[in-house]
């Protein structure tokens, strides 16, 4: 029986040209070959899977070639290549700094680092996952990393770089392999699966190359488990199946049916999934990427960003048509809070569920808001076509208000009322200022009428909609308008009222038990605040601590008193009061006062072992 090599072995690159999707990193190491302008040093960082040690050994095998082709590739042919192609090259040695990562390793290595290559020029050093090494042995590594042998190259492996130390970074050329690109690895794959005489669709490949995450590797093994299970037919059927996929017809389906408000088949969609055995979590994610993917597909200049074979390529171009970009914007925000609400959710099905309702009802909302307005423009319409008759029914209700009992007699008796209308107009505008002093303003009652129209306005986001604002956001931001039209007022009140008020905050700020309120509490209810006619308030505190926390809560204080009392001009003074002396204390070091009166000797004590208040 044949031994079976996996195709990532098998199908490793051996030269430059056959890296996949790392052109970039590649040229400039032949180009250091060829101008001679190596360094003793390179650090290869990466992600798994994207050619770091691949590139090592081809590095350290063009070096010593002593036939190096045009293209600065090596030739296979010579005595150093043959070694290192049945792998007992002298000149090239690797270390595993996972398992050997203590001083005496490395220690070990630098005392092979003096002798010279028998066979080529330079002796290559491959440590592969680098940053496995202990502080200590990189300490011990460091000067012969920065002072080796002119025939001494390192090159050292890593996929965490940032727990590389400083000294080490700096001693080496840093080169950062990027992840493979989907349709790289997917034209990779497809190269192999000609070599290994297999029928393998396109959409099945690019499937296998999304599932890779950017590691070729990882798309080999999974190339050569879907060939075990497929054999040479290789589909797109068989690799969801086997590797546990949601198909793209689910993420279409639930679309057309979110685009014409279809909650029902919407939810039964899922309900199948779910039998499936698929996580909910994975299926919100899924159609996250989908909406991203229509979104992409509104520009041309972005579809380069789809990675996806041509015939699902086709497919989100037809439905993108269909989609505006209000509607995925929004369909976005709505799964990512769900990303972000799913792990902490108690009853995950049901938090999947509102947010596929709440994206089926994007668009039925955007219908109900532009019905909404449309008697508003007609209305608009008719009022600047016919001015006349919209100011009429104005101007008669105006002239009826403001005549008396006997010329509105007279009116009604008359026969021709058209002589009344064409008055001048210093007649027409005498009643008006008269009715002005009549009428008293009522600051009370437009600040509810307000109040009732922004919750009203509040109150119309409900139902399967979305709620920007959360009740505790929605109830600060009335109290901000509160205090906004309060601010304006300018009621009277009596005393009574005002004592009433003020003893109403005293015990709100005993109740909410923060830090100070107890001194505030204290400095409010000893001494009984002064109320004078300006709407000036003044407060006497005992000492300096009251003061600072009282002026600390100044502007609490006076958003309260302004609001209940509805007036805008009420002000706080606070002052110290002078000729009385400090009945209690408060603060640490007043405290500290007090015992000293009583115990001298606890004044030396606090001198002796430099004692300090906290």
């Amino acid at each position: 029986m044949e031994d079976f090599i996996v195709s990532a072995r098998k199908y490793r690159p051996t030269t430059f040209d056959s890296v996949v999707g790392q052109q970039a990193i590649t040229n400039t190491l032949k180009n250091a070959i060829k101008t001679k302008h190596l360094a003793q040093a390179f650090l290869f960082c990466g992600s798994r899977g994207v050619g770091k040690t691949t590139c090592a050994r081809i590095l350290a095998k063009t070096i010593n070639c002593s036939n190096r082709t045009e293209n600065v590739e090596a030739c296979n042919e010579c005595d150093s290549c043959q070694s290192f192609n049945q792998g007992n090259s002298l000149n090239i040695y690797e270390l595993d700094a996972a398992s050997n990562n203590s001083v005496d390793d490395i220690r070990n290595l630098t005392d092979q680092v003096r002798f010279a290559p028998q066979i080529g020029t330079h002796k290559v050093y491959i440590i592969d996952e680098v940053h496995m090494l202990s502080k200590s042995a990189f300490n011990a590594f460091l000067k012969t990393l920065e002072e080796p042998p002119a025939h001494a190259i390192f090159i050292l492996a890593t996929t965490e770089k940032h727990k590389i130390i400083p000294t080490i970074l700096s001693r080496c050329q840093i080169f950062d392999f990027h992840r493979i690109g989907v349709e790289d690895i997917a034209q990779h794959l497809g190269s192999i699966a000609q070599k290994e005489n297999i029928n393998a669709e396109e959409e099945a490949l690019h499937m296998i190359a999304e599932k890779a995450d950017g590691a070729l590797r990882d798309a080999l093994s999974i190339f050569d488990q879907l060939v075990s299970f497929a054999g040479s037919q290789l589909t797109y059927e068989a690799v969801i199946e086997n590797l546990n996929i949601l198909d793209y017809d689910y993420y279409f389906k639930c679309t057309e049916y979110v685009l014409v408000n279809n909650i029902s088949e919407t939810l039964l969609l899922f309900n199948e999934v779910l039998t499936k055995g698929f996580d909910g979590h994975l299926f919100i994610n899924g159609l996250a990427s989908h909406f991203r993917n229509l979104l992409v597909c509104q520009d041309e200049q972005t579809l380069s960003l789809l990675e996806v074979g041509k015939n699902i390529q086709e497919r989100y171009k037809q439905q993108a048509k269909q989609c505006d970009l209000r509607f995925l914007a929004q369909a976005l925000e709505i799964c990512r809070q769900c990303d972000v609400q799913y792990r902490g959710s108690k009853n995950q099905r049901l938090l999947v569920e509102l947010t596929l309702m709440q994206i089926a009802s994007i668009n039925n909302d955007s219908l109900n808001q532009a019905e909404k307005k449309k008697p508003r423009i007609k209305q608009a319409e008719e009022l600047n076509a016919n001015p006349a008759v919209s100011q009429q029914p104005v101007k008669e209700e105006k002239k009826a208000t403001s005549k008396p009992k006997e010329e509105e007699i007279a009116v009604e008796n008359s026969t021709t009322p058209e002589p009344a209308v064409v008055k001048p107009s210093s007649e027409k505008e005498k009643p008006e200022p008269e009715i002005k002093p009549e009428v008293k303003p009522q600051p009370l009652a437009s600040t509810q009428e307000k109040l009732a129209k922004f919750r009203a306005q509040k109150a119309k986001t409900s139902g399967l909609s979305i709620n920007k604002l959360t009740k505790d956001q929605l109830k600060a931001e009335e109290e901000k308008q509160e205090v906004a039209y309060a601010s304006d007022l300018r009621e009277e009140f009596s005393l009574e009222e005002f004592t009433k008020q003020w003893n109403a905050l005293a015990e709100k700020v005993k109740s909410d038990g923060a830090e100070g309120s107890s001194m505030i509490y204290a400095a409010m209810t000893t001494h009984k605040p002064q109320l004078q006619e300006d709407k000036t308030v003044k407060v006497k505190v005992d000492n300096k601590s009251q003061l600072e926390e009282m002026n600390l809560k100044r502007a609490d204080i006076h958003e309260f008193l302004r609001k209940k009392l509805r007036n805008g001009l009420v002000e706080v003074q606070i002052e110290i009061l002078k000729d009385k002396k400090q009945k209690k204390a408060y603060t640490p070091e007043e405290k500290f006062q007090k015992l000293v009166e009583e115990n001298p000797h606890l004044l030396k004590l606090k001198q002796e072992f430099d004692l300090d208040f906290f």
